[in-house]
């Protein structure tokens, strides 16, 4: 008689219990030594710069690079005020990013609302348009917005850098909005209505605060993209308003690479954005669950 084959059902009943135990210990280490690996190759430049900043300017430009600092100082931290204006760079930084933050996500919020709520074929296509928009590279509308900015008037300003990353940053939070807002049962809108709200009214007063993680999520990607921009700013600025990623590239001239103050300006620039986001890392996950997450 002809065996008949065992199924991977009754192969694993058959096998042992500490076996299978130990198949689970193993993978669960191969995947913590994989997420360690990840971590290490992402933070690996990172720490390198931390530590190059707190060198002796003179063992910043050693050859060859050592890592770890012979002894810990705070000089490049004094010199980098001593080389340019850090300071107002920072401070045209947050302006900039800050004000295209809010206006970007209070423009996305209302667009992203009317297009969850009343949905028709010229919403849709206005959907796919902010989609192609978002799609463009940017460095392909970079000169095309220059010339409508200086033909306003606006070079060399904040509010030149806040329609600009306003502009970019629109489309993108009304894609990570739409998300939220059809997350949110439409019976509220209904209620709202009921008890006397206007559309406006039930959207300021009711559909905005359940969808504050959405809303929370949506203004920390917005602000990371206008925090972290260089191009437009290289382009739009030349002193008053240049930001803190410009400034930081004028340490490297053709003829000097002041490395120790370059590094401790990086890292003084890059410290307060990892703060934050520990802070906000639980609304950047319950936004981004939120989004998901269609009843």
């Amino acid at each position: 008689m002809t065996e008949l084959p065992i199924s991977k059902t009754d192969l694993a009943k058959r096998t042992p219990l500490n076996l299978q135990k130990w198949k689970r210990k193993i993978w669960l280490l191969f995947v913590i030594a994989l997420t360690c690996l990840l971590a290490m190759l992402f933070l690996g430049p990172y720490v390198y710069l931390l530590l190059t900043s707190l060198k002796p300017s003179a063992e910043a430009v050693s050859a060859p690079p050592t890592l770890w600092p012979s002894t810990f100082s705070i000089e490049n931290y004094r010199n980098m005020f001593d080389y340019l204006p850090v300071g107002r760079y920072f401070a045209n930084s947050l302006v900039t990013a800050g004000g295209s933050t809010i206006i970007s996500v209070l423009l996305g919020s209302m667009a992203a609302y009317g297009i969850s709520r009343f949905t028709s074929v010229t919403g849709k296509y206005f959907l796919l348009f902010t989609l192609v928009i978002r799609m463009v590279p940017m460095i392909s509308i970079a000169i095309p917005m220059y010339m409508i900015v200086k033909d306003m008037g606006l070079i060399d300003t904040q509010l030149a850098l806040i329609l600009v990353y306003t502009s970019v940053n629109v489309p993108f939070a009304i894609w990570l909005m739409i998300g939220f807002f059809d997350s949110v049962p439409k019976e509220f809108d209904e209620a709202a209505r009921i008890d006397g709200c206007g559309w406006l009214g039930a959207f300021i007063r009711v559909i905005l605060p359940v969808s504050l993680p959405g809303l929370a999520t949506t203004a920390i990607f917005t602000f990371m993209l206008a925090w972290n921009d260089f191009l437009f700013s290289l382009l739009m600025t030349s002193t008053q308003a240049k930001t803190a990623t410009v400034g930081i590239s004028e340490f490297l001239t053709a003829y000097n690479l002041d490395l120790g103050p370059m590094t401790a300006a990086a890292v003084s620039f890059s410290f307060p954005v990892i703060i934050f986001s520990l802070f906000v890392q639980r609304y950047i996950v319950s936004g981004m669950t939120l989004g998901a997450v269609k009843e």
